[in-house]
């Protein structure tokens, strides 16, 4: 994976001139390679610093030495995070190899650590995650007094997603938001629920007195559990009444689950239901509806368990914004190692220890 370093080059430094004791490319840097190696915070990314001081001079300027836990909180909490983020995306467009009908899932993630007395004023971060490439594509805030409704298409406009599937949650199932990944020549497949007035029970009526065009059923099994899940499509829109206003609409979807807990001897069952511009292909939805879930499996369980991101408690203007990015770039980088076969955990321990792993990680 091509080093993300050269494209935050063209950062807008936020300090003055005049008291820059650090160059900003050191900044980022040491930032970057100390999450990677296991920092969550700014006083373990100085000490992460001081302890590889004289590796780092091997190749970076330093003229200040290791930056300080309060410089790095400043200019984190100083950067402007929509031009971090889009320096984020130029990257990641670089990287990303997207193939057809490949799932890329919008989801929403909070950052529990950055509350204060205001509970308005948690930050909440919407994500893009490609499924098959294993890497975020890009993220954006959701505005203080607004929703993911608002954030979702700014991030859409942002993506190129051609020939892409994205998959959203019910917050998503809008109409403006169909429109828009059509415009980005992709398909949708927006989970429903009863947010669209009459539009559930018009798609529950569909299933019940209409035919089905084409059906699969898919078995799997583990984590103590048997789950079937068995995919129905239909293409007559004929009982959709707004059918015509959302743009590119081609199938309804449900989604019928049975999971069997092995340890209680329970059945636990469930009915989703879609929309979607794909063309009547069973196999392929039930495919891609699973395939949504890897942004809770792979991207959030992954930032709240191994980089205890929840539990990250900056607050400071645009820090809690600016670091979840940073944790993503490291995310990213270690995803894509493909040749160190161990887990996210095992990458970021031998990084710590092996400087020649850590830097072929971040300048490949």
């Amino acid at each position: 994976m091509e080093s993300p370093l050269r494209y935050f080059s063209s950062l807008t430094d936020p300090r003055v001139e005049r008291t820059r004791e650090h160059d900003l490319e050191d900044i980022l840097f040491i930032a970057i390679a100390s999450i990677i190696c296991g920092a969550e915070g700014w006083n373990e990314i100085e000490e992460f610093g001081k302890s590889k001081e004289d590796w780092l001079k091997t190749f970076l300027r330093l003229p200040g030495g290791i930056p300080s836990h309060d410089t790095f909180n400043r200019v984190f909490s100083a950067l402007d995070p929509q031009e971090l983020e889009q320096c984020f995306m130029d990257w990641t467009r670089s990287v990303a190899d997207l193939c057809e009908n490949e799932v890329v899932a919008i989801d929403g993630k909070s950052m529990c650590g950055s509350r204060t007395s205001d509970k308005k004023s948690i930050v909440h971060m919407v994500s893009a995650w490609a499924e098959k490439n294993h890497i975020v594509l890009g993220q954006t805030k959701v505005d203080e007094k607004s929703n993911e409704i608002t954030a979702i298409p700014r991030l859409l406009e942002l993506l190129v997603l051609k020939g892409c599937i994205v998959t959203i949650d019910t917050m998503g199932c809008q109409k403006d938001i169909a429109s828009k990944i059509i415009e980005k020549e992709a398909d949708y497949l927006l989970a429903l629920k009863g947010n669209q007035g009459n539009l559930l029970e018009q798609v529950e009526d569909s299933f019940r007195f209409l035919p089905i065009r084409d059906s699969n059923e898919e078995l799997d099994s583990g984590h103590g559990r048997v789950e079937t899940r068995r995919c129905l499509v239909i293409d007559d829109l004929s009982l959709i009444e707004s059918k015509e206003e959302w743009e590119g609409l081609r199938t309804l979807v449900k989604i019928e689950s049975e999971r069997y807990i092995k340890s209680s001897g329970k059945t636990e069952k469930e009915t989703r239901l879609y929309i979607s511009s794909l063309v009547a292909d069973a196999k392929l939805i039930n495919q891609s509806i699973r395939a949504h879930w890897s942004v809770e499996n792979s991207l959030h369980w992954v930032l709240d368990v191994g980089f205890n991101e929840d539990s990250s408690r900056k607050r400071t203007g645009f820090a809690a914004q600016n670091y979840s990015l940073l944790n993503r770039i490291a995310l990213n980088l270690l995803k894509n190692d493909k040749i160190t076969k161990v887990g996210v955990r095992g990458k970021r321990l031998k990084a710590g220890w092996d400087n020649n792993y850590l830097i072929k990680l971040i300048k490949n």
